[in-house]
């Protein structure tokens, strides 16, 4: 019962991916494609929103559901990281069609071949824990 918000709000947003065809993949094919502006628009939105929900927290310096001031510390200078992160990042999505969240929303909606594409996101992570403390942080 202590969960069922995050239940509820995960259920909202799975609706909204849903209803906004972000979990398309004509959509995100349209989008690497540069041919439509959609996909572009919802990240859009999503930056936007967050950035004034980051902005909003630090100002007023808010709690969360447990009463404990939220911090978000600034980030380390550094750029190449970034760089190769996002492109891996940005290649894993262009070949699957789909980013970590709608992944779950694809299986909910019974889209079943999209588990091997759970299992390659949980083996990649596994990998990166194996391997991150050889890489250049």
């Amino acid at each position: 019962m202590k969960y069922s918000q995050f239940l509820l709000v995960g259920f909202v947003f799975g609706v909204v991916l849903t209803k906004s065809e972000a979990v398309s993949w004509y959509r995100i094919y349209e989008m690497f494609q540069l041919d439509s502006f959609h996909m572009f628009g919802i990240i859009g939105v999503a930056v936007t929103t967050g950035v004034i929900g980051v902005q909003l927290i630090k100002k007023y310096q808010l709690n969360d559901s447990t009463g404990t001031p939220i911090v978000i510390p600034n980030k380390e200078k550094g750029t190449f990281r970034y760089w190769i992160g996002g492109l891996l990042f940005g290649l894993g999505w262009a070949l699957v069609g789909a980013c970590p969240g709608p992944i779950f929303i694809l299986i909910g909606a019974g889209f079943m071949s999209v588990g091997l594409v759970f299992f390659g996101a949980l083996l990649g992570t596994f990998v990166y824990g194996w391997i991150k403390d050889y890489l250049p942080h």
